[in-house]
């Protein structure tokens, strides 16, 4: 994992010798649609990213150009452009964890018959690399690219147990622990005992903490020194599982897949 993407240090400052402004501004504009689920005018897309209208549109007209957004089909405004799946698609071609957790994700999604996920770390947050739904799933959770807060999911956990306390606590500090459903878990002690437990137990849980009747349970993957450099996530129902007997059941089968991608 480069530096930049530790998931216990703060992005560093650029150097202003080799850092292009221009490309900068071309990505605050691609990153703006993040935020939003809708199309974006210009006039938003400039307030947004802070440019001025000329500025925005002369970005967004190259662009479009290039393929990287496009106008929306009804005439609201631009949406990211279908060139974009070129990318995540090399990443994920290039990836090496991503290309060797495919088989043993799939192997994992037929024996629990329940969604399956690999998440990648970033710093403040996790990201999902690859997604194997289940029977019943909202649209946003087949989708991959979605990022969470570390702090409030399974697989952040997980993997913020596989560090040591003063990386842990340097990852609270900086996190904007906003609640995601009213059982997300943001204070400070809580968060610490729930990591403590990960450790002792080698897997995380989370109840209700990103979507409300969704459990999950996660186990970190770790590099040959031990540092985490994603997880497992394996999510059920509370409308069909008990907690303690989706533990009983999961916890040995992804803590199992954990390992065989560890190291």
């Amino acid at each position: 994992m480069s530096k930049a993407n530790l998931p216990s240090e703060a992005p560093s400052a650029p150097d202003p010798r080799l850092f292009i402004q221009a490309v900068d501004k071309a990505f605050r504009v691609l990153e703006a649609f993040g935020r939003h689920r809708r199309p974006l005018s210009l006039a938003e897309i400039a307030a947004e990213t802070g440019l001025d209208r000329s500025g925005a549109q002369r970005l967004c007209y190259t662009l479009r150009q290039l393929g990287y957004l496009e106008l929306d089909a009804l005439g609201r405004g631009h949406v990211p452009g279908l060139r974009l799946l070129d990318r995540s698609y090399d990443f994920l071609r290039m990836h090496p964890l991503v290309q060797r957790a495919t088989t043993p994700l799939m192997e994992l999604r037929r024996t629990t018959q329940e969604r399956v996920d690999l998440s990648l770390p970033d710093d403040l947050t996790i990201i999902y690399a690859v997604r194997l739904q289940s029977k019943r799933e909202s649209f946003v959770a087949t989708l991959i690219g979605r990022r969470l807060p570390m702090f409030c999911s399974s697989g952040g956990r997980a993997m913020l147990a596989q560090m040591d306390d003063r990386q842990v606590e340097d990852v609270l500090a900086r996190s904007d622990r906003q609640p995601m459903t009213p059982k997300s878990i943001t204070d400070l002690p809580t968060l610490r005992r729930k990591i403590a437990e990960a450790r002792s137990l080698g897997y995380a849980l989370a109840l209700e903490e990103r979507l409300l009747g969704e459990i999950v349970l996660a186990a970190a993957i770790t590099d040959g020194g031990g540092k985490p450099v994603g997880a497992i996530h394996v999510a059920g129902s509370l409308s069909e599982w008990e907690p303690a007997d989706f533990r009983k059941r999961m916890a040995p089968l992804a803590m199992e897949t954990a390992r065989a991608l560890s190291g």
